[in-house]
């Protein structure tokens, strides 16, 4: 019953039009940046090396590497500062976690192309 009551509020902040990704995937997510009274859009690519939560709780974890030093950061997925998430690469991963990229450096982070079912063979 409480479980019930809690989605049916939270279900009217929730993002109506979610993107379709999953861990191993390399995303572009878009944030807003609030400095001072102005407000501008950044990127941040990497890979999605975690997705966890449900309903208003979700979130994930992108992965990349700047000036050989990894950054993760952590968004919630219905957060009204994310403001588009959009896959650019699909990965071929075996697992639901890949935190095993972080003792990795090189080209040894780099995961295998998946191909998807919706490409057109010639």
């Amino acid at each position: 019953m409480k479980t019930q009551l809690l989605d049916a509020v939270e279900s009217k902040s929730l993002k109506k039009e979610l993107p379709h990704f999953e861990v191993g995937d390399t995303v572009d997510v878009h944030c807003r940046i609030q400095e001072g009274d102005k407000t501008r859009t950044q990127i941040f690519s990497g890979t999605v090396i975690a997705r966890q939560g449900r309903g208003m709780n979700a979130s994930f974890t992108v992965r990349r590497i700047v000036g050989s030093e990894g950054v993760e950061r952590k968004f919630p997925l219905h957060s009204p500062n994310v403001l588009d998430v959009r896959p650019t690469r699909s990965g071929k991963v075996r697992r639901a976690k890949l935190y095993f990229l972080r003792e990795r450096a090189g080209k040894a982070v780099k995961l295998s192309h998946r191909h998807s079912e919706h490409t057109v063979s010639k």
